[in-house]
Order: C-alpha cells, then sequence, then structure tokens
C-alpha cells in the first residue's frame, strides 16, 4: 500500500497551510502590513513603475508639446540652384480621374532644394547618402546669427569673433551639434536672380564660411553637421571663380552638410534640437533633405 497521502488530503492540507498564511501579519504590525500592501495598490492605481521604454514615452509627452519649426523650402521646377544644374522636371504618370491614384515622376539632381551633401559629394570614398549614422540626424542646434552683418555687407564671411561672441552669450558651442549660419538670405527665396546677387560683371555677392571658423567647429568644437541659407558653403565671390574650398573642406572631414536651409530667424541661437532626414539612395552623392527644428 502506498504511504503517499490522498488527492482530498492533500486539499485539506493546502487549504489549512493557505489559512496559516493569511493568518501570519509582516513582522512591524500593521504599518509593517500597510507598506507591505502598498506596491500591490500603486500598481493597481497606476500600472507598473518600470515600463520598458517609459522614459522615451515621457521624452515624447515633452517634445510633443514644443513648437515644431520646418527649415526645409517646399521645391520644385522654379527652385534656385547651382548654375551647372539643369532645370527639374515633373511629368503626371497616373491621375486619380484617370487611374484612381496619382502618381507623378520627378527628374533632378541630388543637390535640389533644401538638400544633403555627403562627404563623398567631393571625395572619393567616404560617406554617401545611405552611410550616414542616424545618430547623426538628432542634434542641439546652434544658430550664429550674422544677418545684420550680411544684410550690409552681401560679401559678408562669418568671422571667429562671431563665434567667440556667440560662446560668450552661451558657453561653449557644444559636441555634436548641428551650427546653422543665419544669414536671412532664405527671404530671398524662391528669386534665383535675388539668391545669386550678380553685379553687372556676373559676379555673385552672397556669404559663406570661413576656414578659420569650420576649423574651429569641426577640429575643436567636434560639431556634427552644419548648414547655411544660401546655395553654395562658400562666398559668392569664391564661388564665381569655382573656388568651393570651404565645402570640399567639411566634406573632407567625412561629415555632411546642408544648404539652402529656410526660416533659421525663427530657430533660437541656442536650446533647441533639430531633426535632420532625407531618402536613403543607394551610394548617393546627395538628396533633398527635410530639416526640422524643435524649439525649448
Amino acid at each position: 500500500m502506498s504511504n503517499r497521502p490522498s488527492l482530498p488530503a492533500l486539499l485539506a492540507l493546502a487549504t489549512v497551510g493557505a489559512g496559516a498564511l493569511l493568518a501570519v501579519k509582516p513582522a512591524g504590525g500593521a504599518d509593517a502590513a500597510a507598506q507591505a500592501s502598498a506596491p500591490a495598490a500603486h500598481t493597481a492605481r497606476h500600472g507598473p513603475t518600470a515600463r520598458p521604454g517609459s522614459d522615451l514615452t515621457s521624452l515624447y509627452a515633452t517634445l510633443a508639446a514644443k513648437r515644431f519649426v520646418d527649415l526645409t523650402h517646399s521645391f520644385g521646377p522654379d527652385t534656385p540652384h547651382w548654375k551647372g544644374f539643369g532645370e527639374m522636371k515633373v511629368r503626371t504618370l497616373y491621375t486619380i480621374a484617370r487611374d484612381g491614384f496619382h502618381v507623378d515622376e520627378f527628374c533632378h539632381v541630388g543637390q535640389w532644394g533644401t538638400h544633403v551633401d555627403p562627404p563623398a559629394h567631393f571625395h572619393e570614398g567616404k560617406k554617401t547618402v545611405d552611410q550616414i549614422d542616424p545618430k547623426d540626424m538628432l542634434m542641439p542646434l546652434v544658430v550664429l546669427d550674422v544677418h545684420e552683418q550680411a544684410a550690409r555687407n552681401p560679401d559678408y564671411l562669418l568671422t571667429l569673433e562671431d563665434v567667440q561672441a556667440w560662446e560668450a552669450r552661451h558657453g561653449r558651442i557644444p559636441e555634436h551639434a548641428f551650427v546653422a549660419m543665419r544669414t536671412d538670405w532664405s527671404k530671398r527665396w524662391p528669386n534665383d536672380a535675388a539668391m545669386q546677387n550678380r553685379d553687372a560683371a556676373g559676379v555673385a555677392h552672397y556669404p559663406g564660411w570661413s576656414m578659420p571658423v569650420l576649423k574651429l567647429l569641426y577640429e575643436q568644437r567636434h560639431i556634427a553637421a552644419s548648414g547655411h541659407e544660401t546655395t553654395d558653403t562658400d562666398g559668392g565671390l569664391n564661388a564665381t571663380k569655382d573656388d568651393y574650398s570651404m565645402e570640399s573642406y567639411i566634406l573632407g572631414t567625412n561629415h555632411y552638410q546642408i544648404e539652402m536651409l529656410a526660416d533659421l530667424d525663427q530657430a533660437p541661437e541656442y536650446g533647441a534640437l533639430v531633426i535632420v532626414t532625407f531618402p536613403k539612395p543607394a551610394q548617393g552623392s546627395g538628396f533633398p533633405a527635410r530639416v526640422i527644428a524643435i524649439l525649448p
């Protein structure tokens, strides 16, 4: 005969044991019992305290309440562009009236409208559009505001004194920042003649970057990328001579840049974030971009 208890006996023992456990209070009496039940009560009211991703959920709620500013121009066939590029062409392939859906075919160079220039745009073997790290698409936004200087002198080049003045107001430019040069040149958009601002001799006059500033930003401040409102990194005087030394330097550091930004006057000098995004063409040498500032 087996010595194992029968099923009814096991059930009886379990019932007695459960009753004994319920009758025992945690050490410390009623207060300790209340403390022991507090986490369960909190969970019942508010849900788990350590939900995966809850920090990002809170961050999203914070960002969603902020103002977003689009720093991107809409583009089309009349978009201002570099002198060596042809015009954009748009062909409608399907229409809703005829086919039930609408599809257009766009034909333009990669460097069209507000666009990204990857390092491979100027340098063989360096990053193409599809090789840009997504982490380099979300950055602190630094705006170097020289629009008054550019209004007085359209050939103005950004100076070290401009950067020093910014840092005197806001502190050291943070690493991995996106540094934008504000000239308010985007207010001339989409008038290509106004953007190029050529004189009677055909020489363009628009502001640009300088080598001392770029070397400071990329080699000492270790920024992630930079951008501007004009059609070129280099000032109009140099661009007229096909001297693109500033752009070549930036891309030679294996960093990208954004050209023809819009509405930088709506972004603060410091405190905003910027999202820079674009499609992912394989081995792409450039592509239209969408740039969005999130204001503090």
